[in-house]
């Protein structure tokens, strides 16, 4: 059973979908489950993958990692995602950017997320 808001990955072909309907079915891709990413929100060591966020009315600032995260072609992260009592937002990013992001929102944030190439789902909860 599915929940929204959940994301998950094949791990066969990568391709990642998050549920925007919840149902009772299992996901699968390239013939297999895909996989439940669960959300990590605590790091050891050097930090590099929680969001931090700034807010500035309705502008979000939004960096990854107290220390930059690595923005190289086989690690970086793909992809922050704002979730607020009103709407989702999500802003790609390539290896070439920087791990930070500023997006203008409505509501109140419920919490941040981003996604690593190699680390998975992390997320800060508000």
């Amino acid at each position: 059973m599915t929940r929204i808001k959940q994301i998950y990955k094949c791990n066969i072909c990568q391709n990642i979908t998050e549920v925007i309907r919840a149902g009772k079915g299992t996901l699968v891709c390239c013939g297999k489950p895909m996989e439940l990413l669960k959300e990590k929100n605590q790091e050891k060591g050097w930090e590099k993958h929680l969001p931090v966020i700034e807010k500035k009315e309705n502008k979000i600032k939004i960096k990854i990692g107290q220390n930059p995260h690595p923005m190289e072609d086989k690690h970086f992260i793909e992809w922050v995602e704002i979730i607020t009592d009103k709407n989702i937002y999500r802003r790609f990013l390539n290896p070439q950017d920087e791990p930070k992001t500023e997006l203008n929102i409505e509501g109140d944030i419920i919490k941040v997320r981003s996604y690593c190439n190699l680390h998975g789902l992390w997320s800060n909860n508000q």
